[in-house]
């Protein structure tokens, strides 16, 4: 009777035991991840500066290198020089019609003459068509002139046209030349270093914002139902003294499909079953570092 008194409280605090590991079981598990960028050199020469250490803290818009670029501002210099060249040959309108437009007001006042002789009878009507004539003739005279040389100018600018295209697209290059941080964040990995030579696409540096890190988690289909973006839980992560620290999170994705448990987060067995995977944004206390597991706990 002993025994079977013993027997039945053992398998009694067995089962209380398992209830209770299931009920503080997190709902997922997964390990921090941050959003990286991969700083690369979008100009090819040799890297006269490059302010940048591994762990130094960096804002965005910040200058932090120099590719050579003495070859690119020769090239600017002389296509400045070639437009300005090309300009100079340019006529200059306003003396030219100046000249003819003296001339049509001289006959204007010989015209003003003659009319008050033809009044006076002191003058002939042939005098008087003679003179509005030589004033039509000038008159046709100043807009041929000013067609002309509008064209000229118009043909000379358009010359400088493709040359102007030429100075912007060096002033592009000039300024990707310059290394300019993108991002707000941590420094994490350094490529190269200052006086070597990169090409266009070289990767410099890698850095990442620190202080907004995401928990990438997979849950199964039967969790789905209790999870949707922009919901608020709880995550939590290991401390040295063997207890768990709580940080609230919030879930910023989840998968619209679903894929086979990574080989890094389950067992040989669980690997075959089908899961989702998510992010759950939280904010950095110091404490969070890459790959760091955590575990995620949906409120009941």
């Amino acid at each position: 009777m002993q025994t079977t008194f013993l027997s039945f409280a053992l398998v009694s605090a067995l089962c209380f035991t398992a209830c209770s590991d299931n009920e503080d079981a997190a709902d997922a598990y997964g390990n921090f991840e941050s959003t990286e960028v991969i700083v690369s050199a979008e100009a090819t020469g040799r890297l006269l500066s490059f302010d940048v250490e591994e762990g130094a803290v960096l804002a965005a818009n910040t200058l932090v290198g120099g590719i050579d670029s003495i070859q690119l501002k020769l090239r600017k210099d002389q296509l400045g020089a070639n437009i300005r060249a090309v300009l100079s040959k340019k006529p200059d309108v306003s003396p030219q019609l100046a000249v003819i437009r003296q001339q049509i007001a001289t006959q204007q006042k010989e015209k003003t003459r003659i009319e008050n002789l033809f009044k006076a009878n002191a003058a002939t009507s042939k005098q008087l068509d003679d003179i509005n004539a030589a004033i039509a003739v000038l008159e046709k005279q100043y807009a041929s002139t000013a067609s002309s040389l509008n064209t000229q100018v118009t043909g000379i600018s358009s010359e400088t046209q493709p040359l102007q295209v030429q100075v912007e697209q060096v002033r592009e290059q000039l300024a990707q030349s310059r290394v300019v941080n993108p991002v707000n964040g941590t420094v994490l990995t350094k490529y190269v270093e200052k006086g070597e030579v990169v090409t266009y696409g070289k990767p410099l540096y890698k850095i990442a914002d620190l202080q907004t890190m995401y928990l990438r988690a997979y849950i199964s289909e039967n969790q789905l139902s209790r999870i949707k973006t922009g919901q608020q839980v709880n995550v939590q992560l290991d401390q040295p003294d063997g207890t768990l620290k709580s940080l609230p999170g919030t879930v910023s994705w989840i998968a619209s499909e679903a894929e086979f448990t990574p080989k890094t987060i389950q067992t040989r067995e669980e690997r075959v079953h089908l899961v989702y995977a998510l992010k759950v944004r939280v904010q950095n206390d110091g404490s969070l570092k890459i790959g760091m597991p955590g575990e995620m706990r949906i409120a009941k």
